[in-house]
């Protein structure tokens, strides 16, 4: 029951969109609370509303939205009355006082919500300028005072570089910066760590723990993960297709869970207790039907076992400015990937774990064809023998890349919004001259039976579709050549843990049905866990760690791969994140490492530990001193 001390109370909120087909209730009679000093979650999928509440709160719903019901704003340092932001005018100075001075929001995309053509120091000084009309001399120094507060170790430096010269975490931490530097009484974080790694997520969730303690500040966090939710929320309010199916304090949600709805959420989430062979329990089974794909099964064809691809000392380097905009300070060379090597085996799951601008995705641009690197091979096995993938041309060439395809991080971008989903499936099938019309889109039927759609989706284009039906149409292209290898470059960082569930669920039962090998690349270590039979963990354009999964999990030795396993957030409150093990082992700070894996010394060469164990450390080390 909500009361007179709360610091936002929504009351029965409706909010609705006008469109050319009539209204959309995106939002029904929603009710829920932020006590001051306190973090309330609000829970779901896309598209469940919870984006809609939170422009309503901030005052920022697009014209065409009708909003009935109460948004009641209690300002610690207003008059004492609770203001109702729904009645207050769009533009109108009283909400502009709120927004950005008391009620300030955190974007989930940092990139497209700060300018590329401000410096960093310009946009979150606007921000005092706008309020509280500060001077210049007065909006930097508060500035730099805010940006070390949100952990840039160099202010100084940071206030005057653009957002494009800095990593995802710290621009994040920028847009946290401008959305405190007035100190509000309520922070609105929309996913604000959705598109971070796992150890920088684990980082910015501190970040926003200790200032909102720090500050005294109410956060109302909007997320889809549980494992963010348990470790920084107090209470939790879940939401499906705009109404609101339980709420309490976490110890409650997480412990007692009533609503089927929560506990299909919870069961979702791949974590590393999981029994071999135990599936991952989706919200909404997709029926698989990919027996007889293609006339291919595992039953028809079985597997050969030993190699199907090998990867031996790849190096790619890219040539970057040292300094200035004009090459006036010369070029560096930088090495994207750093002799890597490694051995697929058929019919295995290989995957490959590692944070953003670690050269995985390099090395899966490399084995496509679609980078050409410096130097080492890359061999690929068939009934015909050995082909270098480097050095194949013409016919051999056109065979090979039937052979290995590709499944995209994002399944927007990576299906053209011009075509039919017919269209995009044939595309492969015209381009290898593979069938005649009439066969053709008998096989495009066939994918989409494989892949749990209904063939009558053939004439939709990819904007009728939801991201979890759009990765599956991604990955029915991927099968239409019948391929041997499909590399799976973050095939589910973009989705909800439900769809996310749906997904893997339908690549496990794929390659079973067709024997399919994968690589599977990831930075969620939980996901590669439910997925791979062999891990390979990358670290600066090389692989520091590879060994059978339940062997790296169990018994991790590289320091980076303890760091990333540390950091993967569980749906479980009594295994929290470890907020001060993280800063001490974290992954950017090799000092504390063992003597065995620090980079002061010669060049770091594999060891073999057995077992199919392999770590990168330096060759003089002993085997005391990879567990010091």
């Amino acid at each position: 029951m909500v009361t007179g001390s709360d610091l936002l109370r929504i009351e029965d909120l409706n909010v609705g969109f006008a469109m050319l087909g009539g209204r959309i209730e995106a939002v029904r009679g929603a009710s829920l609370r932020v006590l001051p000093g306190k973090v309330t979650a609000l829970v779901g999928e896309s598209g469940s509303g919870k984006s809609v509440i939170s422009q309503a709160v901030l005052g920022i719903l697009p014209p065409n939205a009708t909003a009935a019901g109460r948004i009641l704003f209690n300002d610690p340092a207003g008059p004492g009355t609770p203001v109702d932001v729904l009645t207050l005018p769009p533009d109108g100075p009283e909400i502009r006082h709120l927004r950005g001075r008391r009620i300030a929001t955190i974007f989930q995309e940092p990139m497209t919500s700060l300018s590329p053509l401000h410096t960093i120091g310009n946009q979150i000084g606007e921000v005092l300028a706008v309020h509280e009309s500060a001077s210049a001399a007065e909006q930097r120094s508060r500035t730099l005072e805010m940006l070390g507060l949100v952990g840039f170790s160099d202010p100084r430096r940071a206030i005057d570089m653009y957002p494009f010269e800095l990593s995802g975490g710290m621009r994040q931490r920028a847009m946290i910066a401008m959305a405190l530097i007035c100190r509000p009484a309520l922070l609105v974080a929309d996913e604000p760590t959705t598109a971070l790694d796992v150890t920088i997520q684990a980082q910015i969730l501190e970040l926003l723990r200790e200032l909102q303690q720090k500050l005294g500040m109410a956060m109302l966090l909007i997320t889809h993960d549980l494992g963010v939710v348990a470790n920084v929320a107090d209470e939790i309010v879940v939401i499906y297709q705009g109404q609101i199916m339980e709420a309490g304090p976490a110890q409650a949600i997480f412990r007692t869970p009533q609503h089927p709805y929560l506990k299909g959420l919870i069961t979702a989430v791949p974590h590393f207790d999981m029994k071999p062979g135990e599936r991952l329990k989706s919200l909404r089974e997709i029926p698989v039907n990919a027996g007889k794909l293609l006339g291919k099964t595992a039953a028809v064809t079985p597997l050969r076992p030993g190699v199907l691809l090998s990867v031996r000392d790849l190096v790619k380097s890219y040539a970057t400015r040292k300094k200035g905009f004009f090459g006036t300070g010369g070029e560096a060379a930088v090495r994207a990937v750093d002799g890597v090597s490694f051995d697929l085996m058929r019919g295995e799951c290989l995957g490959l774990v590692g944070e953003s601008g670690c050269g995985k995705t390099t090395v899966s641009k490399i084995l496509m064809r679609a980078v050409t690197p410096d130097q080492g091979s890359v061999t690929y096995f068939d009934a015909d023998g050995a082909h270098d993938l480097r050095a194949a041309e013409g016919a051999v060439l056109q065979r090979l890349r039937t052979r290995i395809q590709m499944v995209f991080q994002d399944p927007v971008s990576s299906l053209s919004p011009r075509m039919t989903v017919q269209n995009i499936l044939s595309e492969p099938l015209e381009i290898h001259n593979r069938g005649t019309p009439a066969s053709r889109l008998e096989t495009v039927a066939t994918l989409m039976e494989a892949i749990g759609l209904d063939r009558r989706f053939l004439n939709r284009y990819p904007h009728s579709f939801s991201g979890g039906q759009r990765q599956r149409i991604g990955i029915a292209r991927a099968l239409a050549l019948g391929p041997d290898l499909l590399i799976c470059d973050e095939p589910v960082s973009a989705l909800d843990v439900s769809v996310q569930a749906q997904i893997l669920n339908l690549l496990k039962d794929l390659q079973k049905d067709l024997g399919l090998t994968y690589l599977f690349i990831s930075h969620n270590l939980a996901v590669v866990d439910y997925m791979a039979d062999r891990i390979a963990v990358m670290y600066r354009g090389r692989i520091v760690e590879l060994a059978p999964r339940a062997t790296l999990m169990r018994t991790p030795v590289h320091p980076y791969t303890r760091s990333l396993l540390a950091a993967v957030p569980f749906p479980d409150l009594d295994r929290p994140l470890d907020f001060a093990t993280l800063q001490k082992g974290i992954a950017k700070d090799t000092s504390d490492w063992p003597t065995a894996f620090r980079d002061d010394g010669p060049r770091h060469a594999p060891l073999d530990l057995g077992g199919g164990h392999v770590v990168l450390a330096r060759p003089d080390a002993a085997a005391a001193d990879l567990v010091a």
